[in-house]
């Protein structure tokens, strides 16, 4: 009888234990890395990467300005409260800022939903914490033999550097979070004679500020045949964070 009632005590212990670790691991919310309310706005950098053809003999890189503005809040057709994210663009901080694309971000309490160009990817989900990973991409068509993107397919997004110092240029952010999206190599990009394909894809969310960094690179090289060029399709951007509010 003894026994039983160690038994029972020694149980009752470890489950206690067990409950106690859980009810102590805290986790930011979606809204510590991406604070959305209406007239918040962050200004990038963004280059973007135009391949190599028949008229322009090198990689070369455009710059540009932008600047993501909350405009308004709105329902998405889930019925959720959802935010429409203005994009203004300019050539060079003297030039007016010309109105060009629309975006929505949602923030279902457990992720933050963004959608961009009809795809909706999910930026970031709860828990934070290194080496948590979750389906990116898995709103996205990206596995359909008729997908234009099927480059999109099987991401795994990966939490890494958890409360990090960060420095742009001259903005210093005390504390951010890095998503790995895609780091994929097919083939040997240095290698003119074969066919190649490089996807790779980073994020930087600033504590109390949103989307620091992002760089992205889609390239698929198709090497040369009898009577043509070998080229390149594809794109890359990168957004670096020069200014908020």
């Amino acid at each position: 009888m003894k026994r039983n009632i160690l038994l029972a005590g020694l149980v009752a212990a470890i489950i206690f234990s067990a409950c106690k670790k859980t009810e102590e691991f805290k986790t930011d919310a979606i809204n510590d890395y991406a604070p959305l309310e209406v007239g918040k706005y962050i200004t990038y950098q963004l280059d973007s990467l135009v391949f190599a053809d028949n008229i322009t003999p090198h990689d070369t890189v455009i710059t540009y300005q932008v600047k993501h503005m909350v405009q308004d809040t709105i329902t998405d057709n889930l019925g959720r409260k959802a935010f429409s994210i203005r994009r203004f663009i300019r050539k060079k901080a003297t030039d007016e800022w010309i109105a060009d694309n629309t975006f929505m971000a949602v923030n279902s309490g457990s992720s933050f939903e963004f959608i961009e160009n009809n795809f909706r990817f999910l930026k970031l989900k709860v828990p934070f914490k290194n080496g948590y990973s979750w389906k990116g991409n898995s709103y996205i068509d990206a596995n359909s033999s008729y997908s234009d993107v099927q480059y999109f397919a099987d991401w795994d997004y990966v939490y890494d550097s958890l409360n990090t110092p960060l420095t742009l240029g001259a903005i210093n952010i005390d504390s951010t979070i890095k998503v790995s999206e895609r780091d994929d190599t097919v083939g040997n990009p240095d290698d003119p004679a074969v066919y190649s394909q490089i996807d790779f894809s980073v994020s930087n969310y600033g504590k109390g500020v949103g989307l620091v960094y992002h760089r992205f690179l889609h390239q698929e090289y198709q090497p040369p045949t009898p009577g043509t060029y070998g080229y390149k399709i594809g794109y890359g951007i990168t957004l670096t964070m020069i200014d908020h509010n």
